[in-house]
Parts: C-alpha cells; structure tokens; sequence
C-alpha cells in the first residue's frame, strides 16, 4: 500500500521523501523534503560551544550526535511520515572541525571546532615546510592558517602525544556523523579541501602533507562522490529505518550552491549570514595569480568552485542592533533605513570589524564611519551598513570577473535574504538581478537534491535541480539608483586604498 506524506499547511506531497542534516557551528538542523523539493518540515537542537582557554573552542562529540539524534526524530514527529517513506538522507555542515577516534570509534578528547585558532606556531611549520604556491594548486587553500584541519592534528600530535599515539581516525563533524549513522568511515571530497591534506586535482589524499603530520591513510575516512550511498542507516535510536539510504555530501556552502541550482557558471550564489560567503562554479581548476580565493571541489565529480568569504557581514548589523539600535529589531531598523535615500547623505561604512581578508587583505584592519554629520540619525547608519556590505560583494564579484568567472545573477541565501531592501540594494549595486528561492532551507535542500540522485529518483543533479529548485523573487537593479552607487563605490573603493594599510597591528 502507498503511503503518501502529509503536511497539514500543505497538503500531499509525492513520495518519497528526503532527509538533509545540517550540523552548523552551533546548531543541527533536520529537513524533510519530498521528491518535488517541497519542505515538509524542519527542526533544530543547539548546543553551546565551549571556550576553555583563549583561541580554544571545543565540543564533546557525542553532543553533536545527541543533536543530530533529537533532531531527526523531532523532523519525523514534526512531519507525521513513515520513517520507511524516507528513501535516503545525508549529511552537510562545517568543516576543519577534527574529531580524533580511537580503535572502538570513541572520541579521544573533545572536537577542536573550526572555530579555534590555537594551532599558530603548526600553521607556521606547515608554511616553513611547503611553498604557499603549491599549497595553493594542490589543495586549492590561498593561505595556511591555524584553522585548518592539518594544522589541528599537528598540534595534538605536539601538545597531547597520548591522544595522537592512541589516534585510530581523524574525522570532521560530517564524517562522524556518517559514522554513527551506518557504521562506516565515510567522506565526501567536496568537504576536505580545507582540511590542507587533499589533493583537489588527484582527488586523493596528499601524501607530502600527511608525512609531515605523521599520518596514515587507514587513519581517514574513505573519499565518495556527492551524492553517493556510503551505506544504510544502522541506528536504531535515530527513528530511522534500516532500508535508509546515507549519500555523501559536500561542505556546506557547496551544499548550498546545489540546492540554488547553482552547478554551472553564471549563477553565483551569496550568503550573507554572520559572514558573507560566494560560491561561483567553474568546470576546470581556476586559480587567483594574486591567492585572494580558494578553490574547492563541486559537487559533480570533475567541476569545481571558487568560495571568497569576508568574516563580517550580518555580524555587523546584529553589532549595531545590541550596542546602538536603542532595542529595535532588524525590522524596525530596516524600516527606518528604507526611508534615507541611497549613498546614506553621505555616510560611509567600511565593515571590517574582524579584519579585511577578500580582496584586500589586512587582518589587522577595523570598521570606520566615514563622513558623519549632525544631520545623520540611526536610519543612516543602518543603511550605510546594508550598501557596506553589498559593496563587499560587488568587491567579491569584480575580483572573480578578474579572473573571466562569469557572473550573470546572483542568487541570495541566508539571513540576509529576508529583507527586501537589503536584497535591492544589492541588485542596484551589483547592477544585476538578484534571486531569491521558494525555501529558506536552501543549504539542506541541497543535500535532499543528492539524496534523491543517489536514490535513483533523478538522473543527475540537473535533473534533481530542474525537478527541485524553484526561485521565488526576482530584484532588479533600477538604473538611477545604480548610477549613485556607481559613485558611492568609487568612493568606498578609494577609503579602503587609503584607510586600509594604516592599520599596523591593531588587536
């Protein structure tokens, strides 16, 4: 007998049905999607993450695990389905977290979160050691920092030589998640470029990197393809059923770009969350002559994709809200930013309150008003912080057009892409069309995309995109407003040439 999936706000839904799991930095989300992309239902577990010493941020693994466990039998409750209408899931999230197993699959000492920079002085040895050149068009990473997974191990294996000698896995959250979900050590290519011991073009892992840890291969987990079965849920206590299906999935901001449809050049997708982060496919390696970008796998197999990233975006605003916005809520300051004209009379942000990395870099830079006057009200400063951010963006996109990526529309994801006035300034600043998608879950849409491809329900990502992606709102730029931020961005330009290398080891 069929059994069909309910939603009571939106009646019947084609089977079968999809899970996405998204462990994000301080959450973990579940979504259920059917075989037409519609979102059945969603929800999250937080956690907190734990700050032990400064530059230290870590988590028990088995939190994220807990999470992921009262996050999926909350989605099934949620939706009323039958776990065995959910044909196959997977999972996405951050990477360069490491989670270091012994030989029974049980964490040695608690996940040393991307988050954390403590591995300074290893980053340091792993720049001693390689040329940042042929780091770059091996791994595809512009620059060697403490964040990055190799640089984790190095400094277990220096600090906690107990740890590192008893080591059996090293593993990311999605990895470990995989792990506790089928019993298999499972990776998916697209998520390691970061960890700086993949090979991007061999598609392997990069043996010089991991002599220089002390690694072995046996100690990670097994590459696999977007979208492939790496096994089936073994689980129990998930709710799930045996005859689930677990595809590998990429990084979460490439699950992101599947989930715009965005798979070959032309659309570029943005995110602007607490930073802004740009996903722009190319079908052969592209690298920066200037190493401003990194370069990541896509999510078909031999197709890839420059991922520049700016640290603050929405974290900007949400600042201005806490400290000056007098209680409002971003509603409300949009409200009062819709009614100041475009330029801001005047006012200038430059947004780099945590450092300008893309595509000047200056990591000891700060935010500036430039150009304030009585005349100027809160209203001002908060549009002057929407234009700031959207002329990141077009920095970001002018660099990669630079580099002949093609941009032809941009399609918004994240916080910001709930606000309508922010989403056409970007469009009148950019001078192109700006779009929007039917869910806010576009990231986990993504994974129930390769899913239902490694289902057998699509041929391929294209036709899971044709099948599952739909826009929602189209903005258009408005040529008089793009002719005055045409001049506000030279403006903003000029500022960060001049203001930008005055700052000398600032803290």
């Amino acid at each position: 007998m069929e059994r069909r999936c309910v939603n009571t706000t939106a009646g019947s839904v084609a089977l079968p049905c999809f899970l996405a799991l998204d462990a994000g930095t301080s959450s973990i989300k579940a979504v259920l999607f059917d075989a037409g992309g519609r979102r059945i239902a969603g929800y999250a577990e937080e956690y907190r993450l734990e700050y032990p010493r400064p530059d230290h941020v870590e988590l028990d693994p088995e939190i994220y695990w807990r999470a992921a466990r009262v996050a999926i039998r909350g989605v099934v409750q949620r939706s009323d389905v039958d776990p065995a209408s959910i044909a196959a899931m997977g999972v996405t999230g951050q990477g360069e977290t490491l989670i270091v197993l012994d030989a029974d699959g049980r964490p040695l000492r608690k996940a040393i979160v991307w988050l954390d920079n403590r591995a300074v002085e290893e980053a340091r040895q792993i720049a001693e050691t390689f040329d940042a050149e042929d780091v770059y068009r091996v791994t595809g990473q512009h620059e060697i920092v403490p964040c990055w997974t190799a640089s984790k191990i190095l400094w277990v294996r220096r600090h906690e030589p107990d740890v590192f000698s008893s080591a059996a896995r090293y593993l990311m959250v999605s990895d470990y998640l995989l792990y506790k979900l089928t019993g298999g050590y499972a990776t998916d290519h697209a998520l390691n470029p970061s960890t700086l011991y993949y090979n991007l073009i061999a598609g392997d892992w990069w043996d010089p990197m991991l002599a220089l840890l002390d690694i072995r291969r046996d100690q990670l987990p097994e590459l696999f393809d977007s979208g492939t079965c790496v096994g089936r849920v073994k689980a129990t206590d998930t709710g799930l059923s045996a005859d689930t299906m677990v595809v590998a999935a990429p990084i979460d901001q490439i699950a992101g770009a599947v989930g715009a449809g965005n798979l070959e050049p032309g659309l570029v997708t943005e995110t602007t969350g607490s930073v802004l982060a740009i996903c722009a496919p190319c079908n052969a390696p592209r690298y920066d002559p200037r190493r401003r970008v990194s370069l990541y796998r896509h999510a078909m197999p031999g197709t890839y994709a420059l991922l520049p990233w700016v640290p603050t975006a929405g974290l900007l605003y949400r600042w201005f809200r806490e400290t000056l916005g007098g209680g409002l809520s971003f509603d409300d300051l949009n409200r009062e930013a819709a009614a100041i004209a475009p330029g801001a009379e005047g006012l200038v942000i430059l947004p780099h309150l945590n450092g300008a990395f893309s595509p000047d870099s200056n990591p000891n830079a700060r935010g500036v008003f430039h150009g304030i006057s009585l005349a100027h009200t809160r209203g001002h400063f908060a549009r002057a912080i929407l234009e700031s951010i959207a002329f990141m963006l077009r920095d970001q996109i002018a660099m990669l057009e630079s580099m002949d990526v093609a941009v032809q529309q941009i399609g918004s994801l994240g916080g910001g892409a709930h606000s309508k006035l922010w989403l056409q300034i970007k469009a009148d600043i950019l001078k192109r069309d700006v779009v929007t998608f039917d869910t806010a879950d576009v990231t986990a849409l993504g994974v129930a995309m390769l899913a239902a491809t490694g289902a057998g329900v699509y041929s391929d990502l294209d036709q899971a995109a044709a099948g599952m992606v739909r826009f929602d709102q189209r903005f258009r730029p408005h040529p008089e407003r793009a002719a005055v931020y045409d001049r506000v961005f030279q403006r903003y330009r000029k500022l960060n040439r001049i203001i930008l290398p005055t700052f000398e080891g600032t803290s």
